[in-house]
């Protein structure tokens, strides 16, 4: 069985944490985040760390995941996220404007992807795509969606992956 709702969530400096009722925000260098907690399970601040408990064992799933969403909050204010994607293929290029990824990925049209409230992305080279915000789910959606136009093909292995995955190739058909 997992023991993710009995560790402490640490609190860094300069991370300020408000308990109002069920409502739990969270203030730091990079923005404010805020959560509503569910049904039966309590947060207590001491001594610079934050703890989950939980009224019974029907709810332990819950405070699991509240432990953890609320770790990601305490990240994401602090240090923030980043999601790092790559494109392969010839003629697949990306370009960052504003609040408006452009895309070119071998469709008959070029993709214009309108970044949500939060995100922002930056392009250091035309393959490859940076995007950053505070709220992990936020970031990870983008992530997903421009992945979606375009995901990984396993015999060339063109399309929009991200940094950290591996493409299993195949091998192609014989004579």
């Amino acid at each position: 069985m997992s023991r993710v709702a009995k560790n402490p969530v640490p609190l860094p400096k300069g991370v300020e944490v408000t308990l109002n009722g069920r409502d739990i925000t969270v203030k730091g260098g990079m923005g404010t985040l805020a959560f509503v907690l569910g049904e039966g399970v309590d947060i207590k601040q001491e001594d610079g760390v934050l703890n989950v408990a939980y009224a019974n064992e029907k709810v332990r799933a819950l405070a699991g995941t509240t432990r953890a969403l609320v770790n990601n909050m305490v990240h994401g204010v602090s240090k923030g996220w980043e999601k790092r994607l790559l494109l392969n293929g010839v003629g697949y290029r990306a370009k960052a404007d504003g609040k408006t990824i452009n895309l070119t990925v071998g469709l008959s049209h070029p993709v214009d992807y309108q970044l949500p409230e939060g995100v922002s992305a930056e392009t250091p080279t035309q393959t490859e795509i940076v995007l950053k915000g505070i709220d992990k789910q936020a970031v990870g959606q983008a992530a997903a969606k421009i992945r979606s136009f375009r995901p990984p093909e396993p015999y060339k292995g063109k399309g929009i992956r991200y940094a950290d995955e591996n493409v299993r190739r195949k091998e192609a058909k014989k004579k």
